[in-house]
């Protein structure tokens, strides 16, 4: 890692025009922004790693602004670039293009000369608005332009055709991008790569899509460098593997960054003046003291962890805004128009407050924001670091947040969180190992662009860090799927995507399976979206089956499933608006504004965000030092000393197991703090070994911190008769026999393979002018993947499937570890009724889906007659 020395204020590869731009704000060019400069100089690849506020940004873009500040060399002069010349004047050469040796012959044409790739569109926006202010204030000669799933037609076709100077994107437009003919005209020229957050891309299918796009970047453009940018990452290396070319058994790795570590953030819990709910994640107990949290500030952002508790959020606060301040909401559901509007709005310092979700978590520069508050429990501790730096923005001044945790629990894990982002601790999860349903895709956008062999494929492949390590048996077995779909599947003419020509290149089956990869790239599988149009009410008010009028205001869109269950005449709360279910219309909901108090709150499939193992152990270390209480807040605090007085506090490596009557019913409750995913498959696991045990059991729940089975079978007198025996119910083999016996049976595979069969393109979610419903899907996929299991057991996508739910909705491997660690180490309390610990996680039994303040009244109902249960004293 070089460094400059902090006191040198002007730099050879820094013009003049570029130093007095910095001096006219009161700025000096920071050391890492200068050592980027020399980086690209050298020809290097980097990953800067720096703190927000640090002008991570401007770091990865000055090398090219730079670079682009002089005109490209005109065609025809031939003059070359003496070794002896300036440090400067080489660099600004590099500015110059080769003509296309098919377009633009004669001509002196800019092409394509920076691309840069964020995992938001919102990001991709706001970068290109900040990027416009230098390039006007010193009159730089550089076209900047946007490429994302919300571009015009139009733009798109042109930009084809006369690339802007620098291009700013997303992975899945990169990789419709490499997909058309013309891509090495476009890309030929390409001197850098500049990949923004790049730790929130790596560690998802979408960051498998990038690197396999990365390796086609440096066929394309073997000049082009990379820059990575990152404000929290806990293994710096593996970033660094990402960004350049590997080669078998030789790791290959960029160079590394690291700029000063600006002011420390202020990071505060709320301690509630309300009574702190027991369980819950509405957070209403605290609407009014996050109310004035707001009024008391300049501009606040709002972070809460999935679209419903946006919308809901936004709806209560509206109803006690009497001071009418300006609350604006912004997700990913809401219409692209609506949330530009939010941008700009709060760009320029209009709003008071955001409710937010992961939509703006990333990245976005307003130097305003003076307050984050985050509703709920963060998750992990990067992602608080990454929503804490949304505020002030500014290095060399502290950011400030605020946690509100919405139960008890959830106040355990807020205050890990801020102890880890005291320490600077990050949890980034690790690298991961390239999926081949992903990879499927890839060899399909490959064929719909270029003809390719198979063995230079295989070797570009493998120079993507995540797939590095791919056996040759499962990239051949891939190129089969494409090429037929497989064995069991080969009968089938639809399934048969690209074709071998004569020379042995393979290319694409027809146009019809290009259009087909075009409207289908991407890695984000959600639920069917309908589009929500505002319109006026039916004549006759509601429950009217008269004519409605179409067209209306987009509002945005909503997942089909959540209107399957409407009726005409429902309300729900959308965009922030309370609106009446009036018509669905092919993939259009029309509704009408309406006035309800009980108002539905939609759900939605995604944006729950698992515990992160990192936090779930300082979770379990908070628990076991009493010391530490003295930070917890007094409610808690005599929450857990009733728990410890009466059965026991789980020590950071046992597993605590409470077994108790209540009603007629046995009931099993131990606290693994590791996450709901992996106590789900717990859960499964145990309730088959009690079933073969004859303890009968009924259900089971889970949430992120504990788990409870209900059985009829008295489990306190099993284990007391030693006909029940607790290590072997916990005895990691379960993860063997008994965990493929369910999965045999289980619709989670379904689910799982859905996933990876739509990625992989083998079922289209897409056709030209259409959509597939999800009924339709679901037939598809599903009788697919029951003759893959009957005729082809080890099919790719079974195999990219049983990847999947390992590492995502089973967590294997954290249960394993779990599992591992209490091993000879569980503690069994023999109690006569609930323990205060399993209050929360038993109020998850059989909990209705109640809408608006009812959810709240009944949960509090509930939690106040097991509250007496368990407080109650012989």
């Amino acid at each position: 890692m070089t460094l400059l020395s902090p006191d040198k204020q002007l730099h050879p590869l820094l013009p003049d025009r570029f130093a007095r731009w910095f001096a006219a704000r009161g700025w000096a060019p920071r050391v890492h922004q200068l050592t980027l400069l020399e980086k690209a100089f050298e020809g290097r690849s980097t990953l800067l790693i720096a703190p927000t506020g640090a002008g991570k940004t401007l770091a990865g873009f000055l090398p090219t602004l730079v670079e682009l500040s002089h005109p490209a060399p005109r065609e025809g002069k031939s003059e070359r670039i003496s070794q002896e010349a300036s440090p400067l004047t080489r660099l600004a050469a590099c500015s110059g293009s080769p003509p296309s040796p098919t377009r633009g012959e004669g001509k002196n044409v800019r092409s394509l000369h920076t691309l840069y790739i964020s995992p938001l569109k919102a990001l991709a926006v706001d970068i290109a608005r900040n990027l416009e202010r230098p390039i006007a204030d010193m009159q730089l000669p550089i076209r900047v332009e946007t490429r994302t799933g919300d571009t015009p037609a139009s733009r798109r076709q042109r930009q084809r055709r006369y690339p802007p100077d620098i291009m700013l994107t997303t992975p899945e437009q990169l990789a419709l991008l490499l997909s058309s003919d013309d891509a090495p005209y476009m890309f030929s020229s390409l001197k850098h790569i500049v990949l923004d957050e790049l730790h929130a891309l790596v560690t998802s299918k979408r960051g498998d899509l990038l690197a396999l796009g990365l390796t086609r970047l440096w066929h394309l453009a073997p000049q082009a460098t990379a820059i990575g940018l990152s404000a929290t990452v806990a293994d710096p290396q593996s970033l660094c593997r990402f960004l350049v070319p590997q080669k078998p058994d030789e790791a290959h790795t960029a160079d590394l960054v690291i700029a000063d570590a600006g002011a420390a953030p202020i990071v505060e819990m709320l301690d509630t003046r309300e009574r702190l709910p027991w369980a819950g994640h509405s957070a209403r107990h605290a609407l009014h003291e996050i109310y004035d949290l707001v009024k008391a500030n300049k501009t606040t952002l709002m972070f809460v962890n999935t679209r419903s508790q946006a919308e809901m959020l936004f709806q209560e606060l509206w109803r006690i805004n009497d001071d009418n301040l300006a609350i604006a909401l912004h997700h990913g559901s809401l219409d692209v128009g609506q949330r530009r509007k939010v941008e700009d709005a709060m760009a320029a310092g209009r709003l008071r407050g955001v409710v937010c979700t992961s939509s703006l978590d990333l990245g976005i520069d307003w130097g305003d924001i003076d307050l984050v508050i985050n509703v709920g429990a963060p998750k992990g501790a990067s992602r608080l670091m990454q929503r804490i730096g949304r505020a002030n923005h500014r290095l060399d001044e502290p950011s400030r947040a605020v946690m509100v945790p919405a139960n008890r629990f959830e106040v355990l894990e807020c205050r890990a969180a801020i102890d880890a982002v005291a320490e600077n601790a990050q949890d980034t999860p690790p690298l991961r190992s390239g999926a081949l349903d992903v990879l499927a895709q890839h060899v399909l956008g490959r064929a719909c662009g270029e003809p390719f062999l198979a063995d230079e494929l295989y070797d570009e492949v493998r120079s993507a860090a995540p797939y590095t390590e791919l056996a040759r048996g499962d990239f051949d077995d891939v190129i089969d799927f494409v090429a037929t779909g497989g064995y069991a599947l080969k009968s089938y003419e639809q399934f048969a995507r690209i074709r071998q020509d004569k020379s042995g290149r393979w290319r694409v089956a027809n146009p019809k399976v290009r259009q087909s990869y075009r409207l289908n790239v991407g890695t984000i599988v959600e639920e069917p979206m309908l589009k929500v149009r505002l319109v006026r009410a039916r004549r006759g008010g509601s429950g009217s089956t008269g004519p409605i009028a179409r067209g209306g205001r987009l509002l945005g869109e909503i997942e089909e499933y959540f209107i399957e269950g409407l009726v005409g005449g429902d309300t729900f709360v959308f965009g922030g608006e309370i609106v009446r279910y009036e018509a669905l219309v092919e993939d259009q909901v029309y509704v009408s504004r309406a006035n309800d108090a009980d108002a539905r709150v939609p759900s939605y499939m995604g944006g729950k965000f698992p515990l992160s193992t990192y936090l779930a152990e300082r979770v379990r270390l908070l628990l076991a030092d009493r010391k530490a209480w003295a930070h917890l807040p007094e409610q808690v605090r005599d929450w857990l000393s009733l728990q410890a007085a009466f059965s026991q506090i789980p020590g950071p490596r046992e597993l605590v197991v409470e077994t108790f009557p209540r009603a007629d019913k046995h009931y099993l409750v131990c606290y693994p703090f590791e996450g709901r995913l992996a106590h789900q498959t717990l859960g499964m696991l145990l309730t088959r070994r009690l079933e073969r045990a004859r303890a009968r059991p009924l259900g089971f729940v889970a949430n992120e911190y504990a788990l409870a089975v209900w059985m009829l079978g008295d489990a306190s007198a099993m284990i007391r008769n030693q006909t029940l025996d607790l290590d072997a119910l916990f005895d990691p083999d379960m993860l063997g026999d008994d965990l493929e016996a369910w999965l045999a049976e289980s619709a989670l595979m379904k689910r799982t393979f859905r996933t990876c069969a739509v990625i992989s393109g083998l079922i289209p979610r897409r056709f030209a002018g259409e959509e597939k419903s999800r009924r339709q899907v679901l037939f598809s996929t599903d009788l697919v993947y029951d003759v893959l299991r009957k005729h082809q057991a080890d099919h790719v996508l079974l195999r990219a499937a049983r990847a999947d739910a390992a590492t995502g909705l089973l967590d294997l491997r954290r249960l394993g570890d779990m599992l591992a660690r209490i091993r000879r180490r569980i503690t069994h309390r023999e109690l006569d009724r609930i323990s205060p610990l399993a209050v929360p996680v038993m109020l998850e039994i059989g909990r209705e889906a109640v809408y608006g303040e009812a959810s709240d009244e009944l949960l509090a109902e509930a939690a106040e007659e097991l509250v007496k249960e368990a407080m109650a004293r012989d």
